[in-house]
C-alpha cells in the first residue's frame, strides 16, 4: 500500500522594507496609516503563481507578506519556520525606495549570512538608477557582490514566474532587468493582502493601482522613468474583481495609487462600476485617490468620483510659484486654477490633501514663510504636506547633478524628501533645514487649524474635527516623533538589536534609559497637542453660527478679482500668469465668436 506524495513547501517571503530614523533604528510602527501597493501586488501575483502551480504539481508555495512599517523583521526566526519545512524558498525586499535601500541591504546581509535563502531586491531605487545612469551606482554593485539578485520593472507577464523557478532549481542571476519592457495590466492578477497582514493597517485599509506610467515631464519625478510616459490601465473587470476579493475579507477602504487618476483614460468606467456595485449591490466604499490640479476641467469627475466613495484627494500642488513650476517642468500646474480646483473639491465634501515642493533654486526663507500665509489665506486647502526638494535616483534632477558632477548626500538613507541632500544657491544649509521646520510651524498653528475646521464646518454634514484631529496628528508627527507625517503611525516600536549595520549596539541600560526618557519628552507634547486639537474641533463644532463662516478662500472665484490676490500679485511670475491666463481667455473668445459667426453665415 502506497503512501501519500509528500509534497514540498516552497516559502515566499514578501517583505516591504522601512528606513532608519537619525538614530539608525528602523521606523515600525504598532500600527501604521498608509498601505503598502507593492506588497498586495506581489502577494497577488505570487498567488496566482501558486493557483498556476508554476513549481509543479507536488510544490506548495507559501506566502509570507510583512509590511515593516507595522510589523518587526526577525530573519533568525522567519528561517527557521522554512527549515522546519524542508528549506526551499525566495526572500523578496519589494518595493525598495531609495531612503530604505540601505536597511533592505541589511536586512538582505542578515538573511544571506544564514545562508539558507536566495535574497532578491526590487523597487524604484534599483529601477529608477538602472534606467537612468549609465552604469551601475557603487550600492547596487556591491548588493550583487554579495549575492544579492537585483530585479529592476515589474514583475506581470511571467517575470515572477521565472525568478520563482530560479530560486527553486538554485540558479538566482544577479539582475533581472525588464526597464525596456514594461507589461501591460489588463488582467493581470488582483492585488490583495489576508486579513491577517492587513491587521496592522489603522482603518483595515488596503491598496491597488489602476493604471501605471505618467504623460507629464516633471523633472523631480521617479514615476515616469520607472514606470514609463505611456501609461498602461487595468480594466473595469479587473476593478470589480479586485473589489470583490477584498470585500469577501471585509475589505472596504482602499488607496488607489495610480500617480493621477484623472488621467486615467479610463476613470469613468471605473467610476460608474463602483457605483453600480453600491447602488445595486450595497458595496459601498471608502477610497483614497491621487488627482492632478486640472481634474476639476474634466466633466463629472469630481461629482462622480465623490458618488463612487472618494472622500479624500491627494492632490500634487507643488508650488504657488509659477517660476518654481516652470524650472520643474511641471507645466500642467496653473496657479489661476487653484483656487477653482480646490473649491470644487471642498464644497463637493472631500478632504484635500496637497504636496508641497520646499526648495526650488529660486526660493528664499522670506519667500517661503510669505507663500506659506498667502496658501493659509487665500487656498480652501485642508492638509499640506511639506517635502524638500530632492534629487531622487530616478529623476532627470538626479541624473543632471549626477552628470555635472554636483554633490550629493551620499547617505541614501537621508532621501526621504525629509532631510536635505543638496546645497541649496540662496540659502545655506543650516537655513533651508531652518525654514523647512518654520514652514511646518507656520501652516500648522492653532488659529490655523481652527480656520480649516471652521471652513469645514460651513458646510451642513461635514465634522469640523475631522480636519482638526488630522491637523493635529500631522504635527504631533513631525514635532514629537521627528518623522515626515506620511511616514508616521500609531505607537513607534524600537528594538535595541536592529540598529543600522556599523553603528555600535547599546548596552541595554543605556538604550531603555533613552527610550524611557523620549517616551516622557513625547507624551508631554502628545498630550498638549491632542487636547489643543480636541478643543479646536468642539469649539468649532459647538459653535451655533458655524453655518455663517466665510472667508477668502471661500469667496466664489471671480477672474475680475486676481489682481487683489497676494497669489498673484505677491508671488514671482504670479502676475505673468494671470496675464497669461487672460490672454488664453481673450483667445477662446475670440474663437467662440469665430465659430457663432460662421453657424450664423451658414444658416443665412
Amino acid at each position: 500500500m502506497s503512501g501519500a506524495v509528500k509534497r514540498t513547501k516552497f516559502h515566499l517571503i514578501l517583505i516591504k522594507p522601512t528606513h532608519y530614523d537619525d538614530d539608525g533604528y528602523p521606523i515600525t510602527w504598532l500600527r501604521s496609516h498608509i498601505p503598502s501597493n507593492t506588497l498586495a501586488a506581489l502577494y497577488g501575483l505570487g498567488e496566482d503563481c501558486r493557483a498556476r502551480e508554476v513549481l509543479g504539481p507536488d510544490v506548495d508555495i507559501v506566502i509570507h507578506p510583512i509590511d515593516e512599517t507595522n510589523t518587526r523583521v526577525r530573519p533568525d526566526r522567519l528561517l527557521a519556520q522554512v527549515e522546519r519545512s524542508g528549506g526551499k524558498g525566495l526572500v523578496c525586499l519589494v518595493g525598495v525606495q531609495t531612503n530604505q535601500f540601505p536597511h533592505a541591504v541589511d536586512l538582505a546581509r542578515k538573511f544571506l549570512k544564514l545562508g539558507r535563502l536566495p535574497v532578491s531586491i526590487g523597487g524604484f531605487h534599483v529601477s529608477g538608477c538602472l534606467s537612468m545612469l549609465p552604469v551601475t551606482p557603487p550600492e547596487i554593485q556591491e548588493a550583487m557582490d554579495m549575492g544579492i539578485s537585483i530585479f529592476a520593472g515589474e514583475a506581470e507577464e511571467g517575470r515572477f514566474d521565472l525568478v520563482l523557478r530560479d530560486a527553486m532549481n538554485g540558479t538566482m542571476k544577479p539582475l533581472y532587468n525588464y526597464m525596456d519592457d514594461l507589461p501591460n495590466l489588463g488582467g493581470a492578477p488582483t492585488p490583495h493582502l489576508p486579513p491577517s497582514a492587513l491587521a496592522r493597517n489603522e482603518g483595515g485599509m488596503s491598496s491597488f493601482d489602476l493604471g501605471r506610467g505618467c504623460p507629464f515631464q516633471c523633472s523631480f519625478c521617479t514615476i515616469i522613468n520607472v514606470q514609463g510616459r505611456k501609461s498602461r490601465f487595468r480594466t473595469a473587470d479587473d476593478l470589480e474583481a479586485i473589489i470583490r476579493e477584498n470585500y469577501k475579507q471585509g475589505i472596504t477602504s482602499f488607496f488607489i495609487t495610480d500617480d493621477n487618476m484623472a488621467r486615467n483614460k479610463h476613470w469613468e468606467d471605473f467610476f460608474d462600476r463602483l457605483i453600480e456595485l453600491k447602488e445595486n449591490e450595497g458595496i459601498q466604499l471608502s477610497l483614497i485617490i491621487q488627482v492632478d490640479t486640472q481634474c476639476h476641467r474634466i466633466p463629472n469627475f469630481i461629482h462622480k468620483a465623490r458618488w463612487a466613495g472618494v472622500y479624500r484627494v491627494f492632490i500634487g500642488l507643488e508650488n504657488v510659484n509659477p517660476d518654481n513650476l516652470l524650472a520643474a517642468k511641471k507645466r500642467q500646474n496653473k496657479i489661476t486654477e487653484y483656487r477653482k480646483m480646490l473649491q470644487a473639491w471642498h464644497n463637493s465634501g472631500a478632504s484635500t490633501w496637497a504636496g508641497y515642493i520646499l526648495g526650488f533654486p529660486g526660493d528664499t526663507r522670506e519667500s517661503i514663510l510669505r507663500d506659506m500665509e498667502i496658501i493659509k489665506k487665500e487656498l480652501p486647502l485642508d492638509i499640506l504636506e511639506l517635502f524638500m526638494l530632492t534629487p531622487l535616483p530616478g529623476s532627470e534632477d538626479h541624473q543632471t547633478l549626477w552628470k555635472q558632477g554636483v554633490w550629493m548626500d551620499p547617505d541614501l538613507n537621508k532621501y526621504d524628501v525629509h532631510h536635505r541632500c543638496v546645497h541649496h544657491p540662496k540659502m545655506s544649509d543650516a537655513e533651508f533645514e531652518q525654514v523647512y521646520r518654520e514652514a511646518w510651524k507656520s501652516y500648522y498653528t492653532p488659529e490655523h487649524i481652527e480656520t480649516v475646521a471652521r471652513r469645514h464646518g460651513a458646510i451642513p454634514g461635514r465634522d469640523p474635527a475631522e480636519p482638526a484631529r488630522f491637523m493635529t496628528m500631522f504635527k504631533i508627527m513631525f514635532e514629537a516623533e521627528g518623522v515626515h507625517p506620511l511616514e508616521g503611525g500609531a505607537v513607534r516600536m524600537k528594538y535595541r538589536l536592529d540598529r543600522r549595520h556599523g553603528m555600535p549596539i547599546e548596552p541595554i541600560g543605556v538604550f531603555h534609559y533613552k527610550v524611557a526618557k523620549d517616551f516622557w519628552r513625547k507624551l508631554k507634547i502628545y498630550t498638549r497637542l491632542t487636547l489643543q486639537g480636541i478643543a479646536i474641533g468642539r469649539k468649532v463644532k459647538n459653535d451655533p453660527k458655524r453655518l455663517e463662516y466665510t472667508d477668502l478662500a471661500l469667496q466664489p472665484v471671480v477672474d475680475e478679482d486676481m489682481d487683489k490676490l497676494s497669489l498673484f500679485a505677491e508671488t514671482a511670475g504670479g502676475g505673468a500668469a494671470v496675464n497669461k491666463r487672460r490672454g488664453e481667455d481673450l483667445a477662446r473668445a475670440k474663437v467662440a465668436a469665430q465659430q457663432n459667426q460662421q453657424r450664423l453665415a451658414a444658416a443665412e
